[in-house]
């Protein structure tokens, strides 16, 4: 019988809501899928296209930019730009032949364990139907 894929996410978290609603799911003994390698970043704003195309070339399924929901960034706009890059990242993923869908972007705060935990259950949902993501990732 074969191994049912289980897909590799690569989250780029905001140090001060994404990350801290990630531990807050940790400590609170939420259930989610554990196919996620967090990355705590300052400002989901600092997030550059190159770490997420650099991802998929590592062998990422998926990557999940994750931050303060708008209005509420602890840098005033940086998440205005995280929101202005995504969708041309999403356009750039379509340009090289890789699945939109294998990249997304979610407001989580600090209080939404909860939250955090559906993105990632929903994100893998949409990940395993695509199978293995082949198509930038390098022959380690």
């Amino acid at each position: 019988m074969a191994e049912e894929f289980e897909p590799k996410i690569v989250a780029f978290l905001c140090k001060w809501c994404s990350s801290a609603g990630s531990d807050l799911a940790g400590v609170s003994r939420m259930q989610y899928p554990p196919n996620v390698v967090p990355i705590q970043v300052m400002c989901s704003g600092s997030v550059s296209p190159l770490y997420i195309f650099n991802a998929f070339k590592k062998g990422a399924d998926g990557v999940l930019v994750s931050g303060c929901h708008p209005g509420d960034c602890h840098y005033i706009e940086g998440n205005y730009y995280a929101r202005r890059r995504i969708a041309l990242v999403k356009e750039l993923l379509e340009f090289v032949g890789l699945e939109p869908e294998r990249f997304q972007m979610s407001w989580v705060s600090a209080a939404e364990g909860t939250k955090y935990t559906e993105v990632i259950k929903d994100f893998v949902d949409v990940l395993k139907p695509l199978g293995p993501q082949s198509h930038l990732r390098r022959e380690q």
